[in-house]
């Protein structure tokens, strides 16, 4: 027998947010002055006031849909440190910390470290390069982890984050070099269910995401882009880039409740709403 499948209309109404606890960085020295990723132009100009006020804005988003948001100072000469994702990967109370693939970028790990273990968190130091939540996702109703590798991120690590937490992970693989970091490509609507753009995965990775999430809502190139995927849901309550219209819209035929936030400045260091927002997961 057919299962009865609720209408879009009917899933928002019934859709529940969870309570979330959200790491974030005030882009305080936020500049583009190197490029590691195909977004960064050290030569376009960057509004660092525009940023902090839309930086402000989104972590106000987040306070008004009941979420708690803890800050991490940011550090002079640590320019993404705003992107408080890549920082660490954080289950069941323990941090796996980060290890950068670009020198500009190491310091902030020994950063989170700090905060992180100042915090009470269990803290475990990788052996691997890792980029935090930038590579790292968790899906609670199904205690899997996915993780991406190709850019930033080593293979190695997803066997050492498997040990670490005790879940099973999954290995994408990233092949789009704009799409440099999993949550540029993909992201979790729920507890099981989740978001992605097909074209930046290879071929086995985007075959085993058909086969483990045949409800997915799918992205396209231009929703990619305008890094309608590097969104946080809490379930029903969808954060999402404001350039990104046509993923708002799409989510929003799926069930979830969009709320669109312009973070046009924080987009030109290659990162979005997930970049500056990690997870803290008890």
């Amino acid at each position: 027998m057919e299962k009865h499948r609720s209408s879009p209309a009917q899933a928002s109404a019934t859709r529940s947010p969870g309570r979330r606890t959200y790491l974030m960085c005030r882009p305080a020295y936020y500049a583009v002055e190197y490029a590691i990723n195909p977004w960064m132009d050290t030569t376009a100009p960057v509004d660092a006031t525009l940023a902090c006020a839309q930086w402000e804005e989104l972590a106000d988003v987040y306070t008004r849909l009941g979420h708690e948001v803890l800050r991490i100072e940011p550090e002079p000469g640590l320019p993404d440190m705003v992107y408080a994702a890549n920082g660490a990967f954080v289950v069941d109370g323990i941090a796996y910390g980060a290890s950068f693939r670009y020198p500009e970028r190491r310091p902030e790990a020994d950063a989170h470290e700090k905060w992180y273990r100042s915090a009470g968190w269990t803290v475990a130091k990788p052996e691997f390069i890792n980029e935090g939540e930038g590579d790292f996702t968790y899906l609670p109703g199904r205690e899997l982890i996915l993780a991406g590798w190709g850019f930033r991120t080593d293979a190695r690590a997803h066997a050492e984050a498997a040990d670490v937490f005790g879940r099973q992970v999954v290995s994408l693989r990233l092949v789009d070099p704009r799409y440099y970091h999993l949550d540029t490509a993909l992201a979790p609507l729920d507890d099981d269910r989740i978001a992605y753009y097909p074209e930046a995965f290879a071929p086995g990775s985007r075959l085993l995401l058909e086969r483990l999430f045949p409800d997915a809502v799918i992205a396209d190139a231009e929703d990619a882009a305008g890094f309608g995927l590097n969104f946080v849901s809490d379930g029903r309550n969808v954060v999402i880039n404001a350039e990104a219209t046509g993923m708002a819209a799409k989510l929003g035929d799926a069930g979830y409740e969009p709320v669109p936030v312009d973070l046009s400045e924080l987009k030109k260091g290659g990162g979005s709403v997930k970049c500056c927002t990690a997870e803290l997961r008890r």
